[in-house]
């Protein structure tokens, strides 16, 4: 065990010999109280809101759409880190021996990667729903798009769970000077996984979703040019293009939203893994200690805001949400007319000799 760099690999590192031991130590002391309560918030603040998001969903027909389906689908990811792994992870933060099982100690790392994997693929596959929306608008009329949503889920699902598998593999309870300590003993691997890691869900998946915004903005941006050419009996044709171009760039707009909370709440994280596992002579100063706490914290956050996020940018949870918060304060949300001609934008087809475009049903995207 001395010879490996990886005991307590993601919480705890005890820097006894380290001459900033001392504020190391009093730092310690507040984060063994001061983590634990704000994962028990993290906790109660994230089932509530991924539970009402997942609820909304399913207990209402005119919300199953691709995008509100995938949207359920990285709330259920959230739901299983913070079900399966908050709650040992914010104990095992706040002390320096592993008080679990090598069952959890397999299963809590196991749960993190998938959590992350269900997440960035989720929200890698939102970005080419919208690109496909928007730039091949009549694609998603064709096959059978309920088959195609399952097949997505699916295999988003699998993927995630393979890619977790050597790491549950590796991690180990080991003993020393009477503690007990979860980690990986290979230190090569542990280096390698998480470089793969960094790579497979973080900066692929980024690059992808980047080159769908840039494809959006470039037709978005054509579009609006070739709108206003239209001619007076083009008009009312003109103001239908807009309201669907509007309809689909807030739905592109919400997925962009998560995509960048995913960034800022997942980014500091895999800062601190790399230095940890790839600087030479890595020092537990108190900056790098502060920066281990913040990206701990920001991950399970991010689980926990999304909801909160969806709440503020779409007006259609919104309502749905406040009818399920705060159903017995009746003046806190207005009735919700799914069925208005004024929440609809009803299926038909352009003017003749201009390009056909089939219009959604806004009230039912996001």
């Amino acid at each position: 065990m001395e010879n490996n760099t990886n005991v307590s690999m993601v919480y705890n590192m005890t820097p006894s010999m380290d001459p900033n031991y001392e504020d190391y130590a009093q730092m310690q002391a507040v984060i063994n109280v001061v983590v634990p309560i704000i994962f028990a918030i993290l906790l109660v603040v994230g089932v509530v809101g991924n539970g009402i998001l997942i609820y909304t969903v399913f207990a209402n027909k005119c919300m199953r759409n691709t995008p509100n389906v995938l949207i359920v689908s990285l709330s259920i990811g959230d739901m299983v880190l913070l079900l399966m792994s908050a709650p040992f992870s914010s104990i095992h933060f706040s002390h320096e021996e592993y008080p679990f099982g090598e069952v959890v100690c397999r299963s809590n790392e196991y749960f993190q990667t998938l959590s992350v994997g269900v997440s960035v693929f989720t929200l890698t596959a939102l970005s080419g729903d919208r690109f496909f929306a928007i730039v091949f608008p009549m694609s998603k009329h064709k096959g059978k798009p309920k088959l195609k949503i399952a097949i997505t889920v699916a295999s988003i699902w699998i993927i995630s769970a393979l890619l977790a598998i050597p790491e549950a593999i590796n991690m180990k309870i080991f003993e020393a000077k009477g503690n007990q300590y979860c980690y990986i003993d290979d230190n090569n691997f542990a280096k390698i996984f998480t470089m793969v890691k960094f790579i497979v869900l973080f900066i692929v998946p980024l690059l992808i979703i980047g080159f769908f915004y840039c494809m959006m903005a470039a037709i978005l941006v054509t579009s609006s040019r070739r709108i206003p050419c239209e001619t007076t009996t083009g008009s009312v044709v003109s103001r239908q293009q807009q309201r669907q171009i509007e309809a689909r760039v807030k739905v592109a707009k919400v997925v962009l939203s998560f995509v960048l909370l995913f960034i800022l709440c997942w980014l500091p994280r895999y800062v601190y893994l790399l230095w940890f596992h790839w600087a030479d002579e890595g020092e537990m100063n108190p900056g790098w200690m502060i920066l281990k706490v913040v990206a701990f914290c920001l991950m399970y956050i991010y689980s926990s805001i999304n909801p909160y996020a969806l709440y503020f940018l779409s007006s259609q949870f919104r309502r749905y949400y406040n009818k399920y918060l705060f159903r017995c304060c009746p003046k806190s949300y207005r009735p919700i007319q799914p069925e208005s001609a004024s929440a609809m934008i009803y299926n038909g087809t352009i003017r003749r000799g201009s390009t056909s475009m089939t219009l959604i049903k806004a009230h039912s995207e996001v």
